[in-house]
């Protein structure tokens, strides 16, 4: 244990997108390479090696009104519980210290549990989803709408100007905006489904009314990571044949920063599915 314990904490590059795909496929996390590429570029990402292995990473995401978001925590299965974690999730917190950035982040039930000892505060309850598409021709899509509509709207509910990122994700391949009633949302793809989110709406009714029409459109498995506060639109979704897969609890480490004026239905966090 020793010489793990001494493996340094490194920077990764954009070159080291397939190894990080390895350790959230082993996860079973729905990210893709792609995902990684834009980790990789847009933030800063710590690994630690065990000779040419990468074994563990977190990544760091820098947001507007500083704040960033710490994601992709991961160590493969042989080399857990030796702390590994921790010391990437300090290096993290450390560097969003040096900036001056409110570091958040989100969290499994088992997660929380660690990083709430380390200072991190829960902020929203969230539940992912699943869908998993029976076989059928599919129906048309609904409206699409445009990334400035997303952006701004996010923004508005987030607090959080997110622009380099939704644009990332909203304009590769196989990726759409939706809108209608109100409503809108990015749906886009991931290793093994597809991912709604962020969800913007005035109401539960037409949150759910934009989702179904997705999800009518669609023919491959679904995941939405809804906000547990918003419980008429979450018993829609169970109501509908959606299954809850987890619980996560959004967390914050540092002083409090001005929220959205308005509550996400479903969240779309940088993790991004």
């Amino acid at each position: 244990m020793a010489v793990i314990d001494g493996l340094p904490v490194v920077k990764l590059g954009v070159d080291d997108a397939i190894a990080g795909l390895v350790l959230s496929t082993e996860a079973k996390w729905n990210q893709t390479e792609e995902d990684w590429r834009v980790f990789l570029h847009e933030g800063v990402v710590f690994g630690i090696r065990n000779g040419p292995l990468l074994v563990a990473t977190a990544a760091l995401l820098p947001y507007s009104g500083n704040n960033a978001w710490i994601s992709m925590v991961l160590v493969t299965s042989s080399h857990r519980r030796r702390g590994l974690a921790t010391r990437l999730v300090d290096a993290c917190l450390e560097t969003a210290r040096r900036n001056g950035l409110t570091s958040w982040l989100d969290a499994t039930p088992d997660g929380a549990a660690v990083y709430g000892p380390l200072g991190f505060t829960p902020t929203l309850q969230l539940r992912r989803l699943k869908l998993v598409m029976p076989m059928r021709l599919p129906a048309p899509p609904p409206p699409a709408a445009s990334l400035a509509t997303l952006r701004t709207r996010d923004l508005r509910a987030t607090g959080f100007d997110r622009a380099p990122l939704l644009t990332a994700f909203a304009q590769r391949s196989g990726s759409r905006i939706a809108a209608s009633r109100g409503a809108i949302a990015l749906i886009r793809d991931g290793r093994t489904a597809r991912h709604i989110g962020p969800l913007l709406a005035d109401n539960a009714a037409d949150a759910l009314a934009l989702v179904h029409a997705i999800a009518r459109s669609e023919t491959a498995p679904l995941l939405i990571d809804a906000v547990a506060p918003q419980a008429a639109f979450l018993e829609g979704l169970t109501a509908s044949g959606w299954t809850i897969e987890r619980p996560f609890q959004r967390m914050r480490f540092g002083p409090a920063t001005s929220a959205g004026d308005e509550m996400p239905f479903a969240v779309a966090g940088p993790e991004f599915g």
